[in-house]
């Protein structure tokens, strides 16, 4: 599927084809590597999925043991 990017004013503007239609509102833009992905936003404010996509699978996250030193004035 093809389409046209074009200047509107200072920004760039891209044409959906009316198969790849999103309702008018809030929506999330994000480059990955060479493609730019644009997602809706849902009523919590967060793209759908997107936990899912930066859960963390590591047990021991956060569970590191820190250490702290003085500043002395």
């Amino acid at each position: 599927m093809k389409t046209k990017i074009f200047k509107s004013g200072n920004s760039l503007a891209i044409r959906l084809p009316k198969a790849l239609e999103l309702t008018c509102g809030p929506a999330s833009i994000h480059r990955e590597g060479g493609k730019i992905i644009i997602e809706q936003v849902t009523e919590t404010g967060w793209p759908e999925g997107f936990f899912e996509s930066v859960r963390i699978s590591r047990k021991d996250f956060g569970r590191e043991k820190a250490t702290y030193k003085e500043k002395s004035l």
